[in-house]
């Protein structure tokens, strides 16, 4: 099976450092293989036999080994990931203004407080936000919606391709 990673706060304002040779040497060590990372943000790809749950339980038992603390992580079978690509709504946005968070569980019909331009699309383990006005300038307060870790379209399309070519 090829799964991606996603790995929640880490690298993210000079917080939770972890190189990618790092993340890439745990990986190696719970026994996957094909192991990629793709940028400083926590982004893993790989392959292994053992079904999605025990892999996310294997990755977070080596990430709390070595930062000491739990660390969230989000896994996608390939599938999975190929519907979150083809479902990016938004059309002809710019990648870097459309955010994938990438989530376990919502808290369903909740929209998040401070919403001001940003447009809102719920998908499957996934919620898609449009920031006309940028990522970087939005009041959003997403924590509303549940626990999960934000990509843009760029990387989701990314991954996806990444996954393809294995």
């Amino acid at each position: 099976m090829r799964y991606a990673a996603f790995l929640r706060a880490v690298n993210v304002a000079g917080q939770g450092k972890l190189p990618m040779a790092e993340l890439r040497a745990i990986a190696e060590a719970a026994g996957f293989a094909r192991v990629a990372t793709y940028i400083q943000s926590g982004n893993l790809v790989f392959e292994t036999e053992i079904g999605a749950e025990r892999a996310a339980a294997e990755l977070s038992a080596g990430l709390e080994r070595y930062f000491g603390r739990p660390v969230g992580v989000f896994i996608r079978t390939a599938e999975e990931m190929w519907a979150m690509e083809a479902g990016l709504p938004f059309g002809d946005a710019p990648g870097n203004q459309v955010g994938c968070l990438i989530m376990d569980s919502m808290t369903a019909g909740r929209v998040p407080k401070g919403c001001v331009d940003e447009v809102i699309v719920l998908g499957e383990g996934v919620v898609y936000i449009h920031f006309p006005s940028g990522m970087g300038r939005s009041k959003l307060d997403l924590g509303s919606l549940g626990v999960g870790t934000m990509r843009n379209a760029n990387t989701v399309r990314k991954i996806g391709a990444m996954l393809r070519a294995m």
